[in-house]
């Protein structure tokens, strides 16, 4: 027994059970960020541009259920300050498709981006409702798939309601504060934005309007139609105007894109590189 229980202690250390263990750690910190957060680490050098998506519903004060794929702002405020803090990072590029949710959540994470220092831009795929509205119209230059969709509605209150005036004037003003930032950040007049969000029999059982791709880029939303080609190009451009504007001479690692024509659907990028920060 003795002689077996020497066998079998020196097999324990002769077995090398840490083998894939030790394969398996550098993968731990990218797969925690992807379960956590949605997405992978901060990219290197490889890489100027720092991608992030915003989808599912946007999570508030309050912990949604389980079953609802949510996007957290205290992980997204976090993620954008590291970009902005990165040397290497030159530009912001965020995917939308979201359905709404907390308005100062979502009113926190388009702060955030509209005043960050680098270039933004972002791009709505699917859809960009309610709250998602400001939070695409925060970039620098804003995209939207011409299938996508951007639902205009007035704001709603969950949970206890009393029924005073006091109560409908809290929603008033919470309610100005998203149209002066839509407004303040695109093309589209307080006038016809809040035409928008009242009109009545666009919606089933709701009042607001559904707006569609092109639709949103005629009413002044968004600056054009396309798609992560476009946004790319368009961000790699706004990136090397601020190189040229800064002076900095620099190795670039791709070919520089041609600035986009004037069209229909959108604006040209030479009335865009007056309003870039110095």
């Amino acid at each position: 027994m003795e002689q077996y229980s020497n066998l079998s202690s020196g097999n324990e250390e002769t077995e090398a059970p840490d083998q894939p263990e030790i394969g398996q750690r550098p993968a731990l910190p990218a797969m925690e960020a992807l379960q956590q957060l949605g997405q992978t680490s901060m990219p290197g050098s490889e890489s100027n541009i720092f991608c992030m998506t915003i989808i599912g519903q946007i999570e508030g004060h309050l912990i949604l259920p389980p079953q609802n794929k949510t996007t957290k702002y205290e992980h997204i405020i976090p993620q954008l300050v590291a970009a902005e803090q990165n040397p290497r990072i030159e530009g912001l590029m965020i995917l939308l498709n979201t359905v709404g949710g907390d308005v100062e959540a979502g009113l926190a994470i388009a702060e955030m981006i509209a005043s960050m220092s680098k270039p933004t831009v972002t791009i709505v795929i699917g859809g960009g409702h309610s709250i998602g509205v400001p939070i695409a119209v925060s970039s620098t230059y804003s995209y939207i798939a011409e299938s996508a969709t951007m639902t205009i509605h007035p704001i709603r209150m969950n949970g206890l309601v009393i029924g005073v005036p006091q109560t409908f004037e809290y929603m008033e003003k919470m309610q100005e504060r998203v149209v002066r930032f839509v407004v303040s950040h695109s093309r589209i007049t307080e006038e016809q934005f809040k035409e928008l969000m009242f009109k009545t029999g666009e919606l089933n059982r709701d009042i607001g309007t559904a707006v569609g791709g092109a639709d949103a880029v005629k009413y002044g939303l968004m600056d054009a139609v396309g798609g992560i080609g476009e946004a790319l190009k368009q961000l790699n451009t706004i990136i090397e105007t601020r190189r040229q504007q800064n002076g900095i001479a620099g190795i670039q690692q791709q070919a520089p894109y041609a600035p986009f024509s004037p069209s229909a659907t959108g604006t040209p990028t030479e009335t865009l590189s007056g309003e870039l920060p110095q």
